[in-house]
This record gives C-alpha cells, structure tokens and sequence, in this order.
C-alpha cells in the first residue's frame, strides 16, 4: 500500500510540474506576441519637421558707426560767447551751434569794405584817363606814351580793386565762420567747449552725426571672400539688442586683407529709419551668401555618428530610423535642411530620446501630465 501511495504522489507531482511548465511558456509566448513595451516620450524630446528659410555664409564682427558724421572744427579763433545745442539735440542744416567773438574779424572786414570803395573809385577814374588818352590820341592831341602810360594806370589800379575785392571777401568768410553751423541734418553726438571757452583755427567744438543710416564695419576669413560680394545682404545682433535681428547690404569690399589677421575688412550699410541703432554698438552675425526655404529640423533632431545622417521618425505610434541628405546648415538659428528622407509634419525623436530603439511602441505623454510626474 506504501508503494502504490508513493507511486500516485510522484505521478501527480509530475503532472504538476508538467502544467507548471506548459504555463510559463504559454505566459513567455504571449509576452514575445504582445512585443516591446511602449516608451513614454515628453513633447520636449520631439520636434516636427516645419519649412522654414535656412540662411548660410561667414561669420563677421565688428562695430557700428554712423555713415555720415562731421567733426566740426572753429576757423577762427577767439573766445566762444555763446552756445545755441546740447549733445543729444537734434538739429538741421545751417542751425547755429555756437557764437565766436568777431569784434576783430568785424573790423577788419569794415576796413576790407572800404579798401573796396576806394579802389572801385581810383579803378573808374583809371578806366576813363585810358579812354580819354585813346581819343586824344586818334585826334593827334598826345603822343602815343602818353596812351601807353594811361593803359598801365588802369590796369594797376584793376589789379588793386581785385585785390581789394579778394581781402573783402576773405574777412566776409572769417566774419561767417565766428558763427558755427551745423553741415547736415542730424544729432549733435558731442559738445567740446563751452561759453567763454578761447578757441583756436581748428579746435574741436562739435560732433554732428546722421543717424537715419548706420555703417556696419566687420571682418571676414580671406579664405571665404569667394563667396563675399556686394550687395549680399548681412544679419546681425548688437548688445542691447539681443533678442533683435538687424540687416544691411554690403556696399563696400576692402581691396587688400590685413597682413595680421589674413581677415577682409567689409562696410555694409545699415537703415535706421527707427533710430535704435547708435554708433560705437558691437556687432556679430553673418553674410548671407545663401539663402532658401525648405524642410529644417533642429541640429539636435540629426545622428550623424554613423556613416549616412539620420534621423528617429514616429510614424504610426512607432519609432524608425531614417536615412536623410543635409542642405544648408544655418549655424545661427542652430537648424539644418534635410533634403531628402523626411517631409514637413513628420514628427522626430530630439537628444536623447533618439537612443530608442527602432520598431519600439512610443507614446506622447501630455506637456501638463509630464510636468507633474515625479522626477526621478
């Protein structure tokens, strides 16, 4: 009875452990048919393809400068009685800046005047002494020295009233000068001297500038002159402008590179039409030498460690590589152009998440469910 007993028991435990093992590869079968478990992805870490204009070209830098600006310098000296301007005010043609002292200068042009006066009189009376020799000399009445002499006294006295006419003229531009005008519409950026201030023929008094047009003066690598011409257009940030992207036009090209640096100078030309842009700003952007619309991606959205570029696309819930072909490189906005592989609204893995692996099951997670997930 004992041995039946134990015969029973091994048979039922073999059974058991026959079940048991049909159950865990019924369970393994159908873990291997339902696949990978699905990966929660954060909008963070995706990005769609969108059609944007990708620009490309070299770097420059450089600083700001008004394209037109007049250092404006006293013509006579003496002491300055007045100022009419403030640095900073804006000003028009001929507006008056500033009053020299002209008690001299206005008696020397009294006495220019009068130098004229009575050279214009000696110069008549000169003219009519030659006419009248020449007709008393048709009537045989003088000899012909006598005409001779008379035509020499005139073209003297001539000469003395176009002497008399220049020194007149001489202290009437002096006179003008003791009054300083501003050259052009535009601002008055400095003031070097003040009332009672003593100048003299050439110091500094002002500084107008035109601020309606900036000049951009930057440096290029000569190695990429070849694609540097006139005319291409330019994109800057200044500091203080950050967040602002400023354009011009290259209007000038250095004809000689800097023995130094082997950099190109270019001169671009700026509107201001707003007036935000002052001179002396540091300026860093590019030129664009190309420029198009087209599909872009971040730079960070492209795998580029194997031997083709390639990308991490959701198509229908799941992950796939992609093999794409690269345009332009916009190393500005930090974008690429992606030619071929992908369309615009396709949807790519970003960072790290591109390390999914192909054929996995993805899911978006909501942006305010991902916020309240607990980090890790």
């Amino acid at each position: 009875m004992s041995a039946v007993i134990t015969r029973t028991q091994i048979a039922m435990t073999m059974a058991g452990l026959l079940l048991l093992s049909v159950g865990c590869k019924g369970s393994d079968t159908a873990q291997a048919a339902a696949g990978p478990a699905t990966v929660s992805v954060s909008p963070e870490n995706i990005v769609t393809v969108s059609s944007t204009r990708l620009e490309s070209g070299p770097a420059i830098s450089g600083a700001l400068a008004p394209e037109q600006s007049a250092a404006i310098r006293a013509e006579v000296g003496g002491s300055v009685i007045a100022i009419y301007v403030e640095a900073g005010q804006r000003v028009a043609r001929g507006t008056r800046l500033a009053k020299i002292d002209d008690a001299g200068i206005q008696d020397s042009y009294l006495s220019a005047r009068s130098g004229v006066t009575s050279a214009q009189s000696s110069a008549d009376l000169a003219k009519r002494e030659e006419a009248r020799a020449i007709s008393l000399a048709e009537a045989g009445a003088i000899a012909d020295r006598d005409v001779e002499g008379a035509r020499r006294g005139n073209i003297a006295a001539q000469a003395q009233l176009a002497d008399a006419r220049a020194r007149l003229a001489l202290a009437e531009k002096q006179l003008s000068n003791t009054v300083v005008t501003a050259p052009f519409d535009g601002v008055v950026s400095e003031r070097q001297v003040s009332a009672g201030d003593v100048v003299s023929p050439g110091g500094a008094m002002f500084t107008v500038v035109d601020p309606s047009s900036m000049r951009l003066e930057a440096s290029v690598p000569a190695e990429q002159l070849s694609v540097v011409r006139l005319g291409l257009p330019v994109s800057f940030t200044v500091n203080g402008y950050s967040d602002r992207v400023f354009t011009g036009k290259i209007t000038r090209i250095n004809p000689t590179a800097d023995p130094m640096t082997r950099q190109v100078r270019i001169y671009a030309s700026i509107p201001n039409v707003g007036q935000t842009l002052v001179g002396g700003l540091f300026a860093e952007g590019r030129v664009a030498a190309e420029s198009h619309v087209g599909p872009t991606v971040p730079v960070e959205a492209l795998d580029q460690t194997g031997t083709t570029p390639a990308v991490m696309r959701i198509r229908n819930g799941t992950v796939e590589r992609v093999d794409v072909q690269i345009g332009i490189v916009d190393a500005a906005t930090e974008r690429v152009e992606l030619t071929s592989g992908v369309a615009v609204g396709d949807t790519l893995l970003l960072g790290a998440a591109r390390t999914i692996t192909p054929n996995t099951p993805v899911k978006v997670t909501p942006r305010d469910v991902a916020a309240e997930r607990p980090q890790g």
